[in-house]
């Protein structure tokens, strides 16, 4: 199995072959009933010493379809044009990388991740120099599925983006989603409780789309010395 697979419902015939596929290939002689990620110790127990498939091969065969069924979710909850890459590194960690088509897509999108047991654990904005050029942003929200991490990146414009908010789906996304409200121009639409969660309302909005150098955020200058340099940059530009 390759250490990074590209799915897209645009080629079907180079998709990894699905667990039931490579059971009629004669590679795996147990096939779980609802094709859930199990364990390889789940499919071995039923064959003899002599019968038993290589370790390896097995977690390959668990891995592909699981890698199959979150392609096949999130491709009919956000469309035919959402990618998703995934890598394993050395250890077997598995790790995916599904952007959207669309902010309109990120809503379905989670609840596909719900209906897979997924967890949500963490939600970043950030500004990549590609973006920038193009006058976008992109907001990406990881979700743990059983030990492994898939991310949804979604792309908005630089001015006035707004996303749906994920609290219905992941109650924890709450404080989450008011911090990116409050240091970001994003706004997040639908949130029960859009207050400030930790900057006092005399700092200006969205303080983090102005350039703060990243050696203030290392060199231990936090807290109020931080803010002093930001408000002061605040009034210079006034």
């Amino acid at each position: 199995m390759s250490d990074c697979i590209k799915l897209t419902n645009d080629d079907p015939g180079k998709n990894p072959l699905s667990l039931r596929e490579r059971v009629a290939a004669g590679r795996v002689r147990a096939l779980p009933r609802s094709e859930e990620l199990v364990t390889a110790d789940a499919l071995t127990p039923a064959l003899s010493r002599g019968e038993r498939v290589p370790e390896g091969e097995v977690r390959d065969g668990i891995l592909t379809g699981f890698i199959t069924k979150v392609a096949a979710a999130m491709t009919c909850a956000a469309g035919e044009e959402t990618v998703i890459e995934w890598r394993r590194d050395r250890k077997g960690v598995l790790t995916g990388w599904c952007w959207l088509p669309c902010g309109e897509s990120l809503l379905p999108a989670a609840r596909a991740v719900a209906e897979l047991k997924g967890r949500l654990a963490m939600v970043t904005a950030y500004l990549p120099e590609r973006g920038k050029e193009k006058g976008e942003r992109e907001i990406a929200y990881h979700f743990d599925l059983d030990g492994a991490t898939l991310t949804l990146t979604v792309i908005l414009p630089l001015q006035w983006a707004r996303v749906p908010s994920l609290t219905p789906i992941f109650r924890n996304c709450d404080w989450q989603e008011r911090e990116l409200m409050e240091l970001y121009d994003v706004q997040v639409v639908g949130h029960p409780d859009p207050r400030r969660l930790f900057l006092d309302h005399s700092l200006p909005h969205a303080p983090f789309e102005r350039l703060v150098p990243y050696s203030t955020f290392t060199n231990a200058a936090t807290g109020k010395a931080l803010w002093d340099k930001v408000l002061a940059g605040e009034r210079e530009d006034a």
